[in-house]
């Protein structure tokens, strides 16, 4: 299985517009974070997490051709507002294959088909992505031999999915993992955590609370996402071991 980190950066993106902080106009390109999101690839299946308002410069700086199912984490704006964009990925589909399905939870399906109606209309005059909206909320496998299973963390007070797909989980936006939750987590190879700042957050964790929920999980290797301007990457590395590291954009994983 490979995994494309496709962005690690928070809702504002790194750099932050008008930001001269030392991150922000730092030269490293492993500071330069878009939107979080993943590409997972396995069985000649590619299955993306996530479609951020960066999708298309994400497409096109990675090479990125195909898309053949996405699981939503949650419905904030930095993680469904690029769903338009995958109409591209429809027109490079033979016609027979055109539709994409997309997992999420009850509630954040019900938001996206409310948010972009046009999207789900039979009969709709603007160009459109075809997709095919489907409830996760247990453990499937959308192909043999590939188990993807919802992982409900709370972001502040709202529980949302995190993902396990085989022996890789991605647990973006949370600030608290359910006990229930850590039962899934169990014989873990690649975690990939939330780890927004320094400071503690009301909807996120900081980076010494992900390396706790790393040890508390213990996998063979953790990186960090969504970190925001305050993480410099050389310094974050020296936080961690060579495994426990952060993640950066374009860093390619095969379990």
């Amino acid at each position: 299985m490979k995994v494309l980190v496709l962005g690690c950066g928070t809702s504002t993106g790194v750099p932050l517009i008008g930001c001269k902080c030392e991150v922000c106009t730092s030269s490293n390109p492993k500071n330069k974070r878009l939107r979080p999101s993943v590409m997972v690839s396995e069985n000649n299946l590619d299955i993306l997490i996530d479609t951020t308002p960066d999708l298309r410069t994400q497409a096109l700086s990675l090479n990125i051709e195909n898309v053949d199912a996405v699981l939503y984490t949650h419905t904030h704006a930095d993680h469904i507002f690029g769903i338009d964009d995958l109409r591209m990925f429809n027109y490079l589909k033979n016609e027979d294959n055109r539709f994409i399905p997309i997992y999420a939870s009850e509630t954040a399906i019900n938001f996206i088909k409310t948010k972009f109606g046009y999207i789900f209309k039979e009969k709709s005059q603007s160009s459109k992505p075809y997709l095919t909206p489907c409830v996760i909320n247990k453990s499937m496998e959308i192909k043999s031999g590939l188990k993807i299973t919802p992982i409900p963390v709370y972001h502040g007070k709202n529980l949302i999915n995190g993902y396990r797909i085989n022996d890789f989980a991605y647990i973006t936006d949370t600030s608290k993992i359910p006990k229930s939750s850590f039962d899934l987590l169990k014989n873990l190879d690649i975690l990939m955590i939330d780890a927004l700042r320094h400071k503690p957050h009301p909807t996120h964790l900081s980076i010494e609370e992900a390396i706790a929920v790393s040890k508390k999980i213990n996998p063979t290797k953790t990186y960090f996402t969504h970190m925001g301007h305050d993480l410099d990457y050389e310094r974050v590395k020296e936080y961690g071991t060579d495994n426990l590291m952060p993640a950066y954009d374009g860093l390619r994983i095969e379990l």
